[in-house]
Order: C-alpha cells, then structure tokens, then sequence
C-alpha cells in the first residue's frame, strides 16, 4: 500500500485511503455482502478479490477470508501492472 502512496496524487491517495478505511470496518459474511459495499469488486478462484480503486486507475488483489473477516492482500498497484499479472498465481 505504501508503493501505491508514493506514486498516487492527493486525489488517488484519498480513493486509497477511502477503500483502507472501508475495508478495515467491514464484516461481510458472503461476497454479496461485500457486493454491496464495493459495486465493482470482482471474485475469482480462491475467494480472491479484485477491487477497482481510483476510478479503476488502480487494482487491489486481496485473498477474503469471509469467516475471520480479514483481507490478505496481495496486490497493490496500477490498472496496467495488474494487466501483466495472472491473479491464479498470486
């Protein structure tokens, strides 16, 4: 999350900010429920979440453990860095 502050505007870092702070205070039970929070999400193998951040300048890839509601992130970074990653292998 640091790297992604370092390179981020005010305006991006406060989308950052805004998803850290939402995410922390969250206690979704199911991925509809977090749905409901974050539209744009994505769900992939693996309860691996791909949320949308900065207007989807930037990507957060993090592993939802639903039932110790706790995020695992695993990847920080720009909409054309996360195009060269396949989410599989993180």
């Amino acid at each position: 999350m640091e790297q992604l502050a370092e390179r981020s505007s005010q305006g991006d870092r406060g989308s950052r900010d805004e998803w850290y702070t939402t995410a922390s205070k969250a206690s979704w039970s199911n991925f509809c429920e977090l749905k409901k929070t974050f539209n744009s999400a994505d769900i992939v193998a693996g309860n691996k979440v791909i949320f949308d951040v900065g207007g989807n300048k930037y990507r957060i890839v993090g592993l939802v453990a639903f039932r110790s509601k706790r995020i695992f992130v695993l990847f920080v970074g720009t909409h054309a860095q996360y195009d060269v990653i396949d989410v599989k292998d993180l």
